[in-house]
């Protein structure tokens, strides 16, 4: 990868220039992204997309050039100001993609200090309270619906239960958390994106505000004790990633792996009789379904020559997870214990909370497979919906039966 004077007479390329990009915000994507993948292929690593109308990116589909891509900060920054700049204010993914004062949207020493106080905040969760939490809730939801023999496990289960831990953790009142992720709903999904990121940076200024007068054992009293000192909308941002970063993709790993348990009869008879650990069929959905399937958002500052092809600058470059951990280049073989995949990014963004997800998510999964064995999908795995979304790999719903049980206490 080199770069070059944006004056110079070279003519620039974009990938597949020929092509018309793929729109990534369509039901068609989201119910087929791997099909999406595959035809993308015989143009090389890189794809051109658009993330709306009229909003244009590059898709990295290759492995080896998004692990190149997001070990150079110098030439591939997170920071997004030029680009929205450019961009408007009507542009509808500012709100997601646009520049935050926090770890995933600055580059450089900027960078290091929002990232150094998130870390250190982190590291003072006891795993073995996050357990409890997990059970707590997982506890009282499958009890609110065992003796109904159905439940949606998207609106049931995964999502309130990530919900109820997080906003735990994070020391948010019930109030201002569900307002909280009502506005990250609506940002994620593109619907109502502005007024849903105003919702949201209200409600954890709220929080923020209620910590300093009174802060107690949580994340977000943490992120306000660090030496660094954020200011209170440096405070909103961290706390602001930490949540949605926390929930959402939780959310939709907790679903996405029990999906491949209940129809993979390897995974799931396996990890049932205890041959292998929930661990590897999480795994497996981090190489195949990530929760996060296109992220690790980049903008080059001049045009990069990557292999062939010359990106443009301030134009977004997405990772596209799921795309390069299937790269035929390296993919193959029994994935059992490889952990090679790129789910949690890599280089100075890679996601710092991994050891705080996989306990939720997999405590999670264990506590409702040995609550309900014989759980099952109501409808066909080609027939369920996946939500459009740019970004993630999210079932819309995932009704299962079971036999019908009482309430039961799975401390």
């Amino acid at each position: 990868m080199s770069n070059t004077d944006p004056n110079s007479p070279i003519a620039y390329r974009s990938p597949r220039s020929a092509d018309a990009p793929l729109r990534l915000d369509t039901p068609s994507f989201a119910a087929d992204p791997h099909r999406a993948y595959a035809d993308m292929r015989q143009h090389g690593p890189l794809a051109p997309v658009e993330l709306a109308p009229g909003v244009p990116a590059t898709l990295v589909i290759g492995y080896q050039v998004a692990v190149q891509i997001l070990n150079d900060e110098a030439h591939f920054p997170a920071d997004s100001r030029r680009w929205e700049a450019n961009a408007g204010p009507d542009c509808p993914l500012v709100p997601v993609l646009g520049y935050h004062k926090n770890a995933l949207r600055t580059a450089g020493q900027e960078h290091e200090r929002y990232r150094r106080t998130i870390i250190a905040a982190l590291e003072t969760v006891d795993l073995h309270k996050v357990h409890d939490a997990v059970a707590r809730a997982a506890e009282a939801l499958i009890n609110s619906f065992c003796e109904r023999g159905t439940a949606d496990l998207r609106m049931d289960y995964a999502y309130p239960l990530t919900f109820r831990v997080l906003s735990e953790l994070m020391g948010f009142p019930e109030d201002a958390a569900a307002e909280a992720y009502e506005g990250l709903a609506a940002m994620l999904e593109g619907t109502g994106a502005e007024e849903g990121q105003r919702r949201f940076v209200e409600a954890l200024m709220g929080v923020v505000h209620r910590k300093q007068a009174e802060p107690g054992d949580d994340l977000t009293s943490r992120l306000l004790g660090h030496p660094d000192g954020l200011d209170v909308m440096e405070m909103v941002y961290q706390s602001a990633l930490l949540f949605s970063m926390g929930t959402e993709p939780a959310c939709n790993l907790i679903l996405n792996a029990l999906l491949l348990l209940m129809t993979d009869e390897q995974y799931g008879g396996e990890v049932l009789s205890g041959a292998m650990a929930t661990r590897d069929a999480i795994d497996a959905v981090l190489f195949e379904d990530p929760p996060l399937a296109n992220w690790c958002v980049s903008y080059p500052r001049q045009p990069q020559l990557v292999g062939d092809t010359w990106l443009p600058a301030d134009q977004p470059v997405l990772i596209s997870l799921a795309a390069c951990n299937n790269d035929p280049a390296v993919s193959g073989g029994d994935r059992r214990g490889n952990r090679s995949h790129l789910a949690w990014g890599a280089g100075p963004h890679a996601c710092p909370a991994q050891p705080l997800a996989l306990t939720i998510a997999s405590q999670a999964i264990d506590l409702l497979l040995d609550a309900l064995p014989d759980i099952r999908p109501q409808t066909p795995a080609q027939q369920l919906d996946w939500r459009p979304g740019q970004f993630h790999r999210a079932l819309a719903t995932l009704p299962v039966l079971f036999p019908a049980c009482p309430p039961m206490h799975l401390g």
